[in-house]
């Protein structure tokens, strides 16, 4: 019926498609990879890995990898989607490369450039700790902006926070070293955080005695690492252990850049040492 030249009907009601009509229409997306999706059922996020005989596997940040049924189910900023086979450029068998990984597992950000500074930052024990975090995190650090510091002992760290206070727009991230109930570590982690810097601090830790224990054994194909007899310093009895030379300062310093040059990425790290990282970076970013 026509009024006034206004058809309120739009057309032939008995046509084709008009169940349809005011449905919302669910966008139907390539299975590519690296594209990140969430599980509407679960809540389960993680980027497209690969796709085989119609499932999807998808990696979270933390490394887990679950295979899903190609179809609905799915969301992309919230929004629900269909996830379909991929595009025959996207990275599957001769197809192009898919995005590039960090060393931590997560997407690189195309062209991303370093953000300026926070003022948090992320404290470590030492060194060796600082040169660690850096290979497996560094780019993403560089992208949120954090900065490492080494603190050259826990010991310092209440020194530290007296001369340069933490605050609401200033947090610290304290990785410590043999986090362990009862061990010196631990009570002085526990003292400061009953202090009054406690409130924007937070302090983490790893149960081992040293940073290098971090790294897999398998990764530098050793069976486990050595235990070392007290009264002995922990990196030269390692290194005896070992077979490698332990003389001399230089000697240590020798070995750790053979451990640390085993490590490519966070797959060739301690669980025990990741998942405190992790938390350390989204304290500081917040």
């Amino acid at each position: 019926m026509v009024h006034d030249g206004i058809d309120r009907y739009g057309g032939d009601v008995l046509a084709a498609g008009w169940r349809d009509a005011g449905r919302r229409v669910v966008a139907s997306v390539p299975a590519d990879p690296g594209t990140v999706v969430e599980v509407a059922g679960d809540g389960f996020c993680g980027a497209v890995t690969r796709v085989q005989s119609g499932t999807v596997e998808l990696e979270d940040r933390r490394g887990q990898r679950r295979l899903f049924p190609l179809g609905g189910g799915f969301l992309i900023d919230g929004e629900p989607v269909l996830l379909g086979p991929p595009n025959p450029a996207s990275g599957g068998p001769g197809g192009a490369r898919a995005p590039r990984r960090t060393a931590s597992g997560s997407f690189a950000a195309p062209e991303a450039r370093a953000r300026v500074a926070r003022a948090s930052r992320i404290l470590v024990e030492g060194r060796h700790d600082a040169e660690l975090v850096e290979k497996v995190w560094g780019d993403d650090l560089r992208v949120e902006g954090v900065v490492v510091e080494y603190l050259q002992g826990v010991d310092l760290l209440d020194d530290l926070l007296r001369a340069e206070p933490p605050g609401p727009g200033r947090r610290y991230g304290v990785l410590v070293d043999h986090l362990v109930p009862g061990s010196k570590e631990s009570r002085i982690a526990q003292a400061v955080e009953r202090g009054p810097h406690g409130a924007h601090l937070r302090i983490v830790g790893h149960p081992h005695i040293d940073v290098w224990q971090c790294v897999r054994p398998s990764s530098l194909g050793i069976a486990a690492w050595p235990d070392v007899p007290r009264g002995i310093e922990w990196k030269v009895g390692v290194s005896r252990a070992l077979g490698w030379p332990a003389r001399d300062q230089a000697d240590i310093a020798r070995t750790w850049q053979r451990i640390l040059g085993s490590v490519r990425s966070y797959r060739d790290l301690d669980p025990a040492l990741l998942g405190r990282v992790e938390e350390l970076i989204d304290f500081v970013t917040e």
